[in-house]
């Protein structure tokens, strides 16, 4: 375990760019939205001042209208397609044109419980900012207020391949005149752990109407290409609403209360409509024509995350997971493993990831089903403990897939080895520290 933490450590320092991290070099050569918050959360355990500014980085890439992007453009990385020219959203600095998973206000709350007051003031500080995000997705991402969030892009979702976009995708017309382009991502990993150039044509063609509407979230809501319901979204976007509510509570942010209060009743209620009787479980469904994809992934098992859902939906959701973990050797694949579509190496089609692991143990064990929360971190530690830091898993045989030395991961296993880092008391820390990056 000393030498996984101590990898783990030196793998944050090898992509610490200063104020921000990189997910891993070259795959990923910029600032991420929820890797950075995930990685700030490892970082807490290692320098609490670098954590925060982290996060503070990202933020001050935060628009106008309160979206926090997708992607920080640093600078114009050649290694990476499509870049700021693709994007061309005018901003400064320079960003994608759509934004992430918004685990954001879960992060900071999580910080803030585990420290003291200059973690409470650093939290407050930037509750401003969190709350202008917020905001943002209950008027972008769900202008008619149903209490559902719409994502206009498969890669708002983090997920981006994921087959519960399979149906939206195939609504996307693309134009003969989108023009060649040289995709970077399948020099650095292998094309079978990759999406599709089917895909990715679709994921350029909604990129381009983006860009030819100058990123107007009410335009591409309204007539975009793709606008989907997303279970991970929907529900890490709840857990974080949640989240944010403790936080202005023990804040002191009175004037905020109803307001957030009202944002998270109106998305409990909206989180019925994921509901698919048919395989017991939340699943994702087209906005415009209402159908349900029709497979349960890792975000489905968010809903005990968010806390939604009936006795009756969590006991079926929970047979499900069983179902599921037991069909793999390790817990929890981002695609069922008994569905046709299930592929055990390609990105979002079937692997672990420890981030998703990080949030669904939590909501199994905040649901009291401890046995399953066990398993998933159990799984988690022993994938990276015997592979390494890589970006993902295959749930069949445990091989480590995509990028290599990654932040996200090796932020997840040092905040799942915190008892270790305290009862240490700085030891590996400092050794890893003085021995520099391997």
């Amino acid at each position: 375990m000393t030498s996984r933490i101590e990898e783990a450590i030196n793998v944050l320092k090898m992509n610490d760019r200063g104020d921000y991290t990189v997910p891993t070099n070259r795959l990923y050569p910029y600032q991420w939205n929820w890797d950075s918050g995930f990685t700030a959360l490892g970082l807490w355990h290692l320098d609490k001042n670098r954590a925060w500014l982290e996060l503070a980085s990202l933020l001050n890439a935060q628009w106008k209208d309160g979206m926090v992007p997708h992607i920080v453009f640093r600078q114009n990385d050649p290694d990476y397609f499509p870049g700021p020219g693709v994007w061309q959203t005018k901003t400064s600095p320079s960003t994608s044109g759509h934004s992430q998973p918004p685990v954001l206000a879960s992060i900071v709350w999580e910080m803030v419980q585990m420290g003291g007051l200059d973690d409470s003031n650093k939290a407050r500080e930037i509750f401003p900012d969190l709350l202008s995000y917020h905001r943002w997705f209950c008027e972008a991402r769900d202008p008619k207020k149903s209490g559902v969030i719409g994502i206009i892009h498969p890669w708002e979702s983090g997920r981006d391949n994921c087959p519960d976009w399979d149906i939206g995708l195939a609504g996307v017309d693309v134009p003969n005149n989108i023009g060649e382009y040289i995709r970077r991502d399948t020099v650095h990993v292998d094309s079978d752990q990759r999406p599709t150039g089917y895909q990715y044509d679709r994921f350029l063609t909604i990129v381009n109407f983006g860009r030819k509407v100058g990123w107007n979230h009410e335009i591409i809501y309204n007539d975009g290409p793709f606008l989907m319901a997303d279970p991970g979204v929907q529900f890490i976007f709840l857990r974080a609403t949640k989240d944010l509510l403790e936080m202005a509570r023990y804040l002191g942010q009175d004037s905020t209360l109803h307001e957030i209060e009202d944002w998270v009743e109106r998305f409990e209620a909206g989180s019925e409509w994921l509901w698919n009787e048919k395989v017991g479980g939340y699943c994702a469904r087209d906005l415009r024509t209402g159908k349900f994809s029709n497979g349960l992934t890792n975000a489905s098992m968010l809903s005990f995350y968010a806390g939604v859902g009936s006795v009756e939906q969590q006991n079926k959701s929970i047979d499900n997971c069983r179902r599921i973990m037991k069909a793999c050797k390790f817990a929890m694949p981002s695609w069922d493993p008994q569905h046709p579509g299930f592929e055990s190496h390609r990105y979002w089609r079937g692997p672990v990831w420890a981030i998703m692991n990080y949030m669904i143990a939590r909501g199994l064990s905040d649901a009291e089903f401890e046995d399953l929360a066990f398993r998933v971190t159990s799984d988690t530690k022993s994938l990276i403990e015997e592979n390494g830091m890589a970006e993902y898993f295959d749930p069949l045989a445990g091989k480590g897939l995509g990028g290599m030395n990654f932040s996200w991961t090796a932020a997840i296993y040092l905040d799942l080895c915190r008892d270790s880092l305290t009862r240490d008391s700085g030891g590996i820390v400092k050794r890893a520290i003085a021995h520099g990056v391997n």
